[in-house]
């Protein structure tokens, strides 16, 4: 106990050099800890998105540019699936179900995906976890949508309230589907997957909005002399704005003021239509001991060129890819560490010289050469467990601020939590390379005499 009151008396006495020493290792630890975290529930998200699924099948690309596109909503395919090519594969012996998807617009740099009913009942993420709905219900006809819950928290959007799609799935659009506006009657339920960021409409909807010509449609839930009411005050408002985004955003106000909350009644109808094409589509199988062969004949299948992959399958390829970037951070993040350790040796060896006299007088009242060894040794590790502990904290001040922009950027949806046992090992293996490095300077402190710490020449 008086070693180590003696080493923090010794460290507060030399607050200035401790300090930088503390900041190099705090900021290591927090740099390397990050690194770690971010890499573990990166690949939690990933794998997390979709589970259930069997196949995925899309036109002939690349294997984890489908994957990419139809699951994660990232880049986009140059081809689509006929229509006519998946209602034959889904005919197919053993095929259980089948989620036809179909993207290209957005809604204010949200994706918007067109599918049908059975999105709903057999898309599944996590551990194999259904979609649940936070409100509402899942859409009837062509004129619903249903939100995901990041998009309706961001956009604060309600149940009732009508929206416009845009064409394109940029942040900025200049085509608007204004004539054909949807009805917001569910809002899913947080799922930490790009389905919270995504809006879901029935596959005849965006057939209806791409074709060249087609009829105005009935607003859903609302009177016809209601109905007439708000395409009338609709058209003022094109009539009144030059500019076709602001009138796009001014539509979008006039509609959030002017609907009740509340889930709205309908009629069901049909919500696939005929569509020409698809971006992709989901399969499920009765029997894992179909998934390979169907796989074969859609990759062989001659009407069209057509890819059909293993979504996990593809997910270890996207990380085997991944791996070299991996070991580059973890390589830079140890390199940062061993630097700032080597750093607190440097200090500890500078200042050595100057503390000859201070250990000689230790040596005078009695402290014997082992006890010189334990408080050097003791300031190295009191200097790395302060370092580790400050880097704790900067690491999870950083995990508060940094998890909403990876969660809406790159839904990354960061644990906050306790450590995990291997971040705890990380911990310990820095404490013992703290440890090893103040072994040297002490070891010279333990050899200094009685003699040569009185007789320094100034």
């Amino acid at each position: 106990m008086t070693l180590l009151k003696l080493a923090i008396k010794s460290t507060l006495n030399r607050k200035a050099s401790v300090l930088l020493t503390l900041c190099t290792i705090a900021i290591s630890v927090m740099l390397l800890l990050s690194i770690e975290r971010v890499r573990h529930d990166a690949k939690s998200s990933f794998s997390n998105t979709i589970s259930g699924t069997d196949l995925i099948v899309g036109a002939r690309t690349g294997d984890i540019q489908l994957l990419l596109s139809s699951v994660f909503r990232i880049g986009h395919t140059n081809n689509a699936v006929s229509w006519k090519s998946y209602l034959d594969i889904k005919e197919r012996k053993g095929v259980a179900w089948t989620i036809p998807i179909s993207l290209g617009d957005s809604h204010k740099g949200h994706a918007v995906l067109g599918t049908d009913a059975t999105y709903f009942t057999h898309y599944r993420y996590g551990k194999k976890q259904h979609l649940a709905f936070q409100n509402g219900r899942a859409f009837h006809n062509a004129q619903e949508v249903v939100l995901g819950s990041d998009v309706a928290n961001k956009l604060h959007y309600h149940i009732g309230q009508q929206i416009v799609i845009s064409h394109g799935m940029g942040n900025t659009s200049f085509h608007h589907h204004d004539d054909n506006p949807m009805t917001i009657v569910g809002i899913l339920a947080p799922t930490g997957t790009p389905v919270d960021k995504t809006l879901h409409i029935p596959l005849i909807a965006v057939d209806a909005m791409h074709k060249p010509s087609h009829t105005q449609p009935m607003m859903i839930g609302k009177k016809p002399q209601q109905n007439d009411h708000a395409q009338h005050q609709h058209a003022e408002d094109h009539n009144s704005h030059h500019n076709e985004h602001d009138e796009h955003d001014e539509h979008d106000e006039h509609d959030e003021h002017g609907h009740p909350h509340g889930t709205l009644d309908s009629e069901p109808s049909d919500l696939v239509g005929s569509p020409n094409q698809i971006t992709a589509f989901l399969m499920g199988f009765d029997s894992p001991l179909y998934t390979l062969q169907v796989r074969r004949n859609i990759n062989m299948y001659k009407a069209e060129p057509l890819l059909a992959i293993m979504p996990g399958l593809t997910l270890r390829e996207l990380w085997e890819m991944l791996d070299i970037v991996e070991k580059i951070l973890l390589l830079f993040s140890i390199v940062v560490v061993l630097v700032s350790l080597l750093g607190m040796l440097t200090t500890l060896l500078a200042t050595l010289s100057q503390r000859r006299r201070e250990l000689a007088i230790l040596r005078s009242v009695g402290a014997r050469p082992i006890h010189i060894f334990a408080l050097m040794s003791s300031e190295a590790i009191l200097i790395t467990f302060m370092g580790c502990l400050a880097g704790c904290f900067l690491f999870y001040g950083l995990l508060f601020t940094a998890n909403p922009l990876l969660q809406s950027q790159f839904g990354i949806s960061l644990t906050i939590g306790w450590l995990s046992n291997y971040e705890l090992t990380l911990l310990g293996v820095i404490m013992s390379a703290g440890t090893l490095m103040g072994l040297l300077p002490a070891a010279r402190a333990y050899f200094y005499s009685l003699a040569d710490g009185m007789s320094i020449k100034i």
